[in-house]
């Protein structure tokens, strides 16, 4: 599935959407370039769950939980040097935990993530605000997800 959003109101639409569709287990995988808009989305999915708090790129941390209707557990591994610092962290704990997962940079950690799990490909558009996502992902969940956007 490909959308386009137009504007920073329709990236804010789309994850509200997404963020109310997630569910205790999601794992919401976000790759793109620097500036394709990968934490301005997690803040709308954050809306979406209903996060109160700003919402903040853990870039230096690695991660930063939320508390919503459900606890959202957003990882940036921009900077991750290895994959020790995440086994440091006991990210299997939050991988496999009953929150939700949204991680920046995903790509990045591939070969530790859970086999069921949506993935956003993030790209510019034409246009500065334009911006272009490929939806892809594994296992059944992912299958539910889509169904849920596409029905609206």
């Amino acid at each position: 599935m490909e959308i386009r959003l137009k504007g920073l109101e329709e990236t804010k639409e789309f994850g509200i959407k997404l963020g109310n569709i997630l569910k205790s287990g999601d794992i919401v995988c976000l790759n793109g370039d620097l500036g394709a808009g990968k934490t301005t989305l997690t803040k709308s999915i954050g809306l979406g769950l209903g996060v109160t708090d700003y919402i903040t790129s853990p870039t230096f941390t690695l991660i930063n939980q939320y508390n919503g209707r459900l606890a959202v557990y957003h990882f940036d591994v921009y900077r991750l040097e290895n994959v020790d610092e995440l086994y440091d962290l006991g990210f299997d704990e939050y991988f496999y935990g009953k929150g939700v997962c949204i991680i920046e940079w995903a790509e990045k950690i591939e070969k530790l993530l859970p086999k069921e799990r949506i993935v956003l490909d993030i790209e510019k558009g034409k246009d500065i605000d334009e911006r272009v996502i490929k939806i892809t992902g594994h296992g059944n969940r992912y299958i539910d997800i889509l169904k849920e956007l596409e029905r609206n």
